[in-house]
């Protein structure tokens, strides 16, 4: 057997990789790019298609500058790329004659918590933060003031109010940058109707074709441009040096004895340890143009450069989930946030077949503690409360339609202190096609087995006890998959052979 250790909540557990399974490890993070400013400036002045900013933007005019939150990849990092890619836009609005007086910044958060000012300065570089005399926006998706254009389709009015719109982001998946940070900046009913079977597959997304017409509906009003970049994946440091990528590394973390002290610690002591250890985020291509066609040629090399190949779908699927949620702020996921990193993000990253058999198992390796952080996860609480009647869409909706009209939840939602109270039920909608597929989903570690079954799922002991009941229920020993993470990656699936 192979030994291989999992980062999963703040522990590392090494697993015993039965005979027969398949380890599934991101590739090390590729050559990157070592301007980013400048490779930001010349995307926008040389795009794949349509003219370069310079020609569309009027001397004198207003231009907003659409961000949207580094939630992922996941984990996040304090030097983050993105910042300079804002900095190095706004730098070439003002030399197309846009000073930074007429700029306006525009965070496009969609129904997650609403950044505060001290938060959206870590957006930006500090040079950009000390220089910049423009309107800084954090968008409501409750504002009574967002532009109406079409049914069902309002956004914010910073979008339409201008001169031209720039789009900054990060190709994570089709859901995750480029048009789809234009749905960050409209109302509540387009951020819950995006959704999609995969990530990575325009044609099983639904949340795609809805950012194309938001896209093709604002470009009739304003120019729109977009500079994509392309993300390697982060490089852990301290004593996961190297982890997942190396086998150096594997060993020397299932070997270390900081494993077996960081087991010890108390909770919180362990989360500021895991949190403090430096990661690093750089980028390996950038590409400008019209946000979707930007977007779309810069997710294609991104996930050509972190993709790792599965010949077929396997019957079991193990994954660590990591201790911070997939939202700003970082924090300790509660139990939906646990099977949303786990069903709807781990498990969506795959292109061509789903990783997982037909009614296959997933096996979640985390505590699934029932635990909220006060109040930025009250509305989680509110989903857990619905869903004791049931988790099936027509004994929810009427529990959504109620947290979408309290006045007090959107208030709070407003004043930035938690998140949309229309979030968890999209978080849980997220995971419902994974769970369409799957037969079983168990919680190795489990320590809370009411929060388990609240959900569905069959909490376990341990990944070996749950290995042990999937053997059970198909009456046979399982192909199973390890996923090594994080970072979360692409998976490219084969079909099996008849």
């Amino acid at each position: 057997m192979t030994r291989i250790p999992l980062l999963a909540g703040t522990r590392v557990q090494v697993v015993e990789a039965p005979a027969g399974s398949v380890v599934l490890r991101p590739p090390p993070p590729g050559e990157a790019i070592a301007d980013v400013a400048a490779a930001v400036r010349d995307a926008l002045r040389y795009p794949l298609d349509g003219p370069p900013l310079a020609e569309v933007v009027p001397a004198g005019g207003r231009a907003t500058i659409v961000v949207e939150p580094p939630a992922l990849p996941i984990p996040g990092t304090e030097l983050d790329p993105r910042r300079r890619a804002v900095e190095a836009a706004s730098a070439e609005l003002e030399r197309a004659g846009v000073p930074p007086s007429r700029q306006t910044l525009l965070v496009a958060g969609g129904l997650a918590r609403r950044l505060p000012r001290r938060e959206v300065e870590a957006l930006v570089t500090r040079d950009l933060a000390r220089r910049f005399t423009g309107r800084v926006v954090v968008h409501d998706a409750e504002d009574q003031g967002l532009v109406a254009l079409a049914p069902g389709l309002r956004v914010n009015r910073e979008l339409v109010e201008t001169d031209a719109t720039v789009v900054v982001s990060a190709a994570q998946t089709f859901l995750d940058g480029g048009p789809a940070v234009l749905l960050g900046a409209a109302g509540p009913e387009a951020g819950r109707a995006a959704g999609a079977e995969s990530l990575l597959e325009t044609r099983r997304s639904w949340g795609w074709p809805l950012a194309l017409d938001l896209e093709r509906l604002l470009a009739a009003r304003v120019p729109l441009v977009g500079a994509s970049l392309a993300l390697d994946h982060p490089r852990l440091g301290g004593f996961l040096r190297g982890y997942p990528y190396d086998d150096e590394a594997l060993e020397r973390v299932a070997r270390s004895p900081l494993r077996v002290g960081l087991g010890v610690l108390p909770g919180r002591l362990r989360t500021r340890l895991i949190g403090s250890l430096r990661t690093e985020l750089t980028v390996s291509t950038v590409h400008g143009g019209p946000p979707s066609v930007a977007h779309a040629e810069a997710l294609l090399r991104s996930i050509e450069l972190r993709s790792v190949a599965l010949d077929a779908p396997v019957d079991v699927l193990c994954v660590a989930i990591p201790h911070t949620t997939p939202y700003i702020p970082r924090e300790r996921p509660n139990p939906l946030l646990v099977a949303y990193l786990g069903l709807a993000y781990a498990l969506r990253l795959w292109r061509d077949a789903f990783p997982v058999v037909d009614g296959g198992a997933l096996i979640l390796v985390h505590r699934f503690h029932r635990a909220f952080a006060h109040p930025t996860q009250a509305p989680y609480r509110v989903f857990f409360g619905a869903a004791r009647l049931g988790r099936e869409p027509e004994h929810l909706s009427e529990a959504e339609r109620a947290a979408g009209a309290d006045a007090r939840a959107l208030e709070l939602y407003r004043s930035g202190r938690t998140c949309h109270p229309l979030l968890p039920f999209a978080d849980w909608a997220a995971c419902r096609p994974a769970l369409d597929r799957l037969g079983t989903v168990l919680v190795a570690g489990c320590r809370d087995a009411v929060a388990a079954r609240q959900l569905g799922f069959v909490p376990a002991r341990s990944i070996p006890a749950a290995l042990e009941l999937v053997a059970g229920m198909l009456g046979r020993e399982p192909r199973v998959g390890l996923l090594v993470t994080p970072p979360f990656f692409p998976l490219r699936v084969g079909t099996p052979t008849p």
